[in-house]
């Protein structure tokens, strides 16, 4: 008889399996809009990183290069060495550069205009990112207590005649949402967190370009030649 039973073990159907879809089904209607918002930190995040990536550069470099141009009096050749460079700090370098031969004021109120708005576009959609990482969980709170009133509302109709499993099963698809909502939350605090510690970084090197950049303009001409600003 053991035999029997051992054998006839393999011909038991499988318990049936859930997919992620089906799981994510399960938490309710809150979860669109949670999905949502999880397909908008991803892009958020690899749209700014592509961004942030691309406007790394060396500072010290590019100021060495600009500073030799100047001291030479070659202005033409700064202004296209940074037009081909195209970098957030050589486009706030040849907003100076073009207004070379203007008072000093009006220059440094031109540089400063161009680096608030280049940290201004690096700096771009990272509010709507801390936003969803504090919208996705308050979101997925909202989803477990809406689907806990579901679940009470339900045990009251049936005169608490509920089987305990049925009961669990309410309440596990009910903290679905807020694990989800924390998940997106979590990524979104995260990206938005490194992000911006390396836009940070950028708008100082920004900020110290400029500066050795209108120290340079103030420097002594080192000997006798006419001073860059009357080349344009």
């Amino acid at each position: 008889m053991v035999l029997l039973q051992t054998v006839a073990l393999p011909s038991e159907a499988p318990p049936s399996s859930t997919s992620f879809l089906d799981i994510l089904m399960q938490g309710g209607w809150v979860m669109i809009p949670i999905a949502l918002l999880s397909l908008l930190t991803v892009y958020l995040i690899v749209e700014r990183w592509i961004t942030v990536q691309k406007a790394k550069i060396n500072p010290q470099q590019i100021m060495d290069r600009v500073r030799s141009y100047v001291e030479a009096g070659d202005v033409r050749g700064a202004l296209a060495y940074c037009e081909a460079q195209d970098k957030p700090i050589t486009r706030i370098l040849r907003h100076g550069l073009e207004r070379l031969g203007r008072p000093i004021a009006e220059i440094r109120d031109a540089v400063e205009a161009a680096g608030k708005y280049e940290a201004f576009e690096l700096e771009k959609r990272m509010d709507v990112l801390a936003s969803i990482a504090g919208i996705a969980p308050m979101l997925g709170f909202l989803g477990t207590v809406t689907g806990m009133i579901e679940a009470f509302q339900q045990i009251q109709n049936l005169q608490g005649n509920v089987n305990p499993s049925v009961l669990a099963g309410g309440i596990w698809e009910a903290l679905l949402t807020t694990a989800f909502g924390l998940i997106v939350g979590i990524l979104a605090l995260f990206g938005h967190n490194v992000l911006l510690t390396r836009i940070n970084r950028l708008v100082n090197d920004m900020e110290r370009s400029a500066t050795d950049f209108i120290d340079l303009l103030q420097e002594p001409v080192p000997h006798p030649r006419r001073h860059p600003e009357t080349l344009l």
